[in-house]
């Protein structure tokens, strides 16, 4: 059976794709989400605008959390100094390789340096999570609790930051997540679930009227008993 495709591939517009090629970057990022995470590649991308703010040999092309957290307070702080508004959020979603996060800044990016609007705009997952992609999924292959919990917790981004209290939040909301859609699911095919119906929804409802109707039959019953 063929699913659809991973987020893992996403892909990007046509027009950012033949800006990436014009570049002549030294390697062309073919998993966006992987290649761009350490930085390396961004700050080649802006070495082309920005000769004299950004050297590559103070760049490190590894895979280490360490190269990604050195690489990126360089870029950042280019930032802070040309006063580049990026989400936080975009480039930790980059860094850790979050669903989505590392399209949507390369967008950013292409309309920040060029000037031009995106005819096409790729739509991110609020939160950078792989909702979009289970939701294509049929409900027997979608993640359980543990697997979505591993696809949306990077263990980069728990070295980052070890904060227990914090770590648990997140956690938990990708849990409380995974039981909303298990809900939703349970109502889109109760029979799946063996969802049997309540009291209440076995109960004979009378429409309003009708039940008006009998509401004095009931009180002259209820005198006559009472006698």
């Amino acid at each position: 059976m063929a699913y659809s495709q991973s987020p893992k591939k996403a892909g990007l517009p046509r027009e950012v794709l033949k800006w990436l090629q014009s570049l002549d970057l030294s390697f062309f990022p073919k998993n966006v989400r992987r290649d761009l995470s350490n930085g390396y590649l961004v700050a080649e991308i802006f070495s082309w605008y920005f000769p004299r703010d950004f050297h590559m040999h103070s760049y490190d092309n590894g895979a280490s959390l360490a190269a990604k957290q050195s690489n990126w307070s360089q870029i950042e702080r280019f930032f802070e100094k040309q006063k580049i508004s990026l989400l936080k959020e975009v480039i930790d979603g980059t860094i850790h390789c979050k669903p989505g996060a590392a399209e949507l800044l390369v967008q950013e990016i292409y309309t920040f340096l060029t000037n031009r609007r995106i005819q096409t705009i790729q739509r991110v997952e609020q939160g950078f999570t792989d909702k979009a992609y289970q939701d294509q999924l049929p409900m027997v292959a979608r993640a359980t609790a543990s697997v979505a919990i591993k696809s949306n917790l990077s263990l980069s981004e728990v070295i980052a930051e070890p904060n227990i209290i914090s770590n648990q939040h997140k956690v938990l909301a990708i849990i409380h997540r995974q039981i909303e859609q298990r809900r939703e699911e349970r109502t889109q095919d109760p029979k799946r679930f063996n969802v049997k119906p309540t009291l209440g929804e076995q109960a004979v409802r009378l429409p309003p009227l009708l039940a008006y109707q009998s509401e004095p039959n009931l009180q002259m019953n209820t005198s006559q008993a009472a006698c």
